[in-house]
């Protein structure tokens, strides 16, 4: 066990209870506080380096366990109002099988990359971080794919909706006389 592990272990338990304890008393669910004290640890590994020594360690991860609720309500409230536009399109297209058909005809045409990456988000509610960690990526790196794959999608879907003549080869829309 190298210095960097020792040291977190250290503080790991040491302070473990008492962060639990605050946590449990200011979220609704135990599942609600397992997951910040989860984030809250796994935050002071990333950060080790910044977090003071002896009991001023403890205080630091107050700190960041008292962020972290907030920063996951905003998190989910970016990702509710991104996913919400997406659902209220989809059940628009649910009323009108030709557009649904044509949705699912472009989508169809997608690599699988893309088609993964746009199931990702709309069939599983995923955001980008959660992406980045389904494809082993950096969540910037999740978030320019997704940006890709969506303007991928939107062109194939602009290529259906061209009248039928503008689809027909050049040859074909030519006069005869």
């Amino acid at each position: 066990m190298d210095d960097r592990e020792a040291r977190f272990e250290a503080i790991y338990a040491a302070a473990y209870e008492p962060i639990l304890g605050y946590v449990l008393r200011r979220c609704a669910s135990p599942d609600d506080a397992a997951d910040v004290v989860a984030e809250t640890f796994t935050i002071a590994w990333r950060r080790l380096e910044e977090i003071p020594p002896g009991g001023r360690a403890r205080l630091w991860l107050y700190g960041v366990a008292r962020r972290v609720p907030a920063d996951h309500r905003r998190g989910e409230e970016r990702h509710r109002r991104r996913t919400t536009r997406l659902r209220d399109e989809i059940a628009a297209v649910e009323t009108d099988p030709v557009e649904a058909s044509a949705i699912a005809a472009a989508f169809r045409r997608l690599s699988d990359d893309d088609r993964e990456l746009l199931g990702l988000v709309a069939w599983e509610g995923l955001d980008h971080a959660a992406i980045a960690a389904v494809l082993g990526c950096s969540v910037g790196a999740a978030r320019v794919r997704l940006h890709r794959a969506r303007k991928r999608l939107d062109r194939a879907l602009r290529s259906d909706a061209r009248p039928a003549a503008a689809q027909r080869p050049i040859t074909e829309r030519r006069s005869l006389t």
